[in-house]
């Protein structure tokens, strides 16, 4: 196995990358010219056939999404790209977008050709403004090119795109949360069935993709399936974006084949910081059971990081050294769900907000070992009982961490509070801190 595999990360080191002359230079929006020229079924079936998986976090099947949406229904059909970014540790989507902003508009295009979509939207934070003002750039600039608007490319295929910036709530990164949002209502997750692929944007079918997946479509067509099914493992095929964050000497994206393991991602990216050790790391953001070092062999392929007892999600690696309190991280992570809570259902609602209480005090070395049950019990109330995966993210770091580090959950309340120097886990800290 090839250790990186730059296709989409090829060019972001070229100061244009992120402008149309940058992107034709490298063949951009041929892709979508040879897309146009086969039938959208021919397009859709080809996506099956390379295996690309999505790249949000649940890893489904792109091309079975797509092949969902009804036929001949004559009603109209959209195409919805999540770029609502915005858990912790997750920063991939961003830098994609900032760096090559058109090779999300072709794939746009290309997407909506397949499942006959007339008008495509970019649900995207509102925070990021300045991948905001490149994305507004590179969709005005492809209109003027014609690759958007009536009549692509001579083609007789008409496609309008909106980018809909939204106003920052993580609950919205759920499709059918984003869906409301998108119709002016409050985001908060709709009941399924019926899916969005039957009655999504307006009650209309509609396919809700991720920024990487819709990005990695270009590369597909242009290369073929089998190219795209040659890396990764048998199931988890491709490449994709990690992202390394944290205790790591050189943070980052790295954009390598499905089933690359992270003590060949930490090898690239010069280690963990120097002087010190591996403890915990998160496998696909905050929201999925973490890991320890004895998982740095483990493949990142959904299946074998499934098997460990976790989830691939967004590829999000947060790498934690020996200075970091475990419950504190995990009290953060958990500060945020609890902040993000739409409130609908209550298990999320109410579990989240006495997770946190639980957390604090265990953090501040007041309580008991029983209130350890207590937050199982809490927590097996939210896994697989919430509205929505919110529930879910909230609940999985703290059943994970008290699997692996339940004595340094009891030492909090032996010493009366945390035995660990904040200043020591920074990365600003001194080689004396902590000592």
């Amino acid at each position: 196995m090839s250790k990186l595999t730059p296709v989409l990360s090829a060019h972001w080191d070229e100061k244009d990358s992120y402008t149309i002359a940058g992107y034709q230079r490298h063949g951009g929006y041929n892709a979508m010219k040879k897309a146009l020229a086969m039938e959208p079924d021919a397009v859709i079936q080809l996506v099956k056939d390379s295996g690309l998986r999505g790249r949000g976090g649940a890893g489904f099947p792109t091309g079975n999404k797509w092949g969902f949406i009804p036929q001949g229904d004559n009603k109209d059909h959209y195409l919805v790209v999540n770029a609502d970014e915005s858990e912790p540790g997750t920063c991939k989507d961003t830098p994609l977008m900032l760096a090559n902003p058109h090779v999300l508009v072709e794939g746009v295009i290309i997407a909506s050709y397949a499942i006959r979509a007339k008008h495509a939207f970019i649900y995207i934070r509102g925070e990021v403004t300045h991948v905001t003002r490149r994305l507004l750039q590179a969709i005005e600039d492809a209109y003027k090119a014609g690759f958007l608007g009536k009549n692509i490319a001579g083609k007789g295929f008409d496609l309008e795109l909106t980018l809909h910036i939204g106003a920052g709530a993580y609950i919205c990164g759920e499709e059918t949360a984003l869906l409301d949002s998108l119709e002016g209502f409050r985001g908060q997750p709709r009941l399924r069935p019926p899916f969005p692929a039957i009655a999504g944007l307006y009650a209309r079918p509609t396919v809700v993709n991720n920024v990487e997946s819709i990005a990695s479509v270009p590369a597909i067509i242009e290369k073929g399936a089998e190219w795209f099914a040659g890396l990764g493992t048998e199931k988890s095929k491709g490449f994709t974006l990690y992202s390394l964050s944290g205790h790591v000497n050189n943070p980052g994206q790295f954009e390598a084949p499905l089933g690359i393991t992270l003590r060949e991602l930490l090898d690239l990216a010069g280690g963990v910081r120097t002087g010190h050790r591996l403890k915990f790391w998160t496998p696909g953001g905050s929201s999925t059971p973490i890991f320890t070092d004895a998982h740095l062999d483990t493949p990142l392929d959904y299946e074998s990081v499934s098997a460990a007892g976790s989830m691939l999600g967004t590829k999000a690696l947060q790498i934690f050294d020996e200075t970091t309190c475990v419950l504190r991280a995990v009290l953060r992570w958990t500060e945020f769900y609890k902040h993000e809570s739409c409130g609908k259902c209550t298990p999320c609602r109410e579990g989240t907000w006495w997770l946190v209480q639980i957390l604090r005090d265990l953090e501040n070395g007041k309580g008991s070992e029983a209130d350890l049950a207590k937050l199982l019990d809490i927590c097996d109330n939210l896994l697989g009982r919430s509205f929505c995966a919110l529930g879910d993210g909230a609940a999985s770091p703290i059943m994970s961490s008290i699997k692996y580090f339940r004595d340094e959950y009891i030492a909090h309340l032996t010493n009366g509070g945390c035995p660990f120097d904040p200043v020591a886990a920074t990365l600003f800290a001194s080689s004396k801190a902590g000592a």
